[in-house]
């Protein structure tokens, strides 16, 4: 599976699109945004399924809008999965969210279904696994590809740093706890996808991590 970075949003929120290039199907996880944009990138796939993170704006602001443009054009639906449930009020608060910093191209999102924890979503695309890793917000998961050594995790884990946990929603303690739990026990040799900022590696993080220590 081939993973490819986008940057949406003046936040410059990474939306990540997984493409297996063999077949050309395809995931977006976090399309925070930009919708136009990504669907002129995703020209020539087929997008099984956009995944979401948690419910900040600059996550889930563009993924009705992104959905609508892509089953314009293709004959498959677009599943949109996530995140847990306990993010529903973000998600039917985006604009109101994305109104604050002066955004008012951003939707609420409408996931098909919310995901829960230990749970496998097997695509065309690819195989993921959903760990709920809360603190940033309350329904925040995390998708591990174990095929692709991969881990996307939104606003959870970054190079050198962790996720905010200052919202009223927020819980610092149960961030870290989650990390250990659900990225510390894979193995170093997994890349980590951020929601912003640049890659990174487990080992990186267990080594380096002055929050994880």
């Amino acid at each position: 599976m081939r993973a490819r970075t986008v940057k949406v949003t003046p936040l410059r929120q990474n939306c990540t699109v997984l493409e297996d290039p063999d077949t050309g199907r395809a995931v977006v996880v976090d399309p925070g945004g930009d919708a136009p944009e990504l669907l002129q990138l995703l020209e020539g796939m087929t997008v099984d399924a956009i995944l979401l993170t948690h419910g900040h704006f600059d996550h889930v602001g563009g993924a009705d809008a992104l959905r609508a443009g892509l089953e314009k054009r293709q004959s498959a639906p677009v599943a949109m999965i996530g995140p847990d449930r306990r993010d529903a009020f973000l998600l039917e608060t985006v604009e109101d969210q994305a109104q604050a910093f002066g955004l008012y191209d951003l939707r609420n999102a409408h996931p098909d279904r919310f995901v829960v924890e230990g749970e496998v979503i097997d695509l065309p695309a690819g195989r993921f696994e959903v760990a709920h890793c809360p603190g940033h917000t309350p329904g925040h998961v995390i998708y591990i590809s174990r095929a692709d050594k991969l881990a996307i995790v939104g606003d959870t884990l970054f190079r050198g740093v962790v996720g905010r946990s200052d919202f009223a929603y927020g819980d610092h303690e149960s961030l870290i706890a989650g990390i250990k739990r659900t990225l510390l026990s894979l193995p170093d040799d997994f890349v980590v996808l951020p929601g912003h900022g640049l890659p990174t590696m487990i080992g990186e993080e267990r080594q380096n991590n002055p929050f994880l220590a």
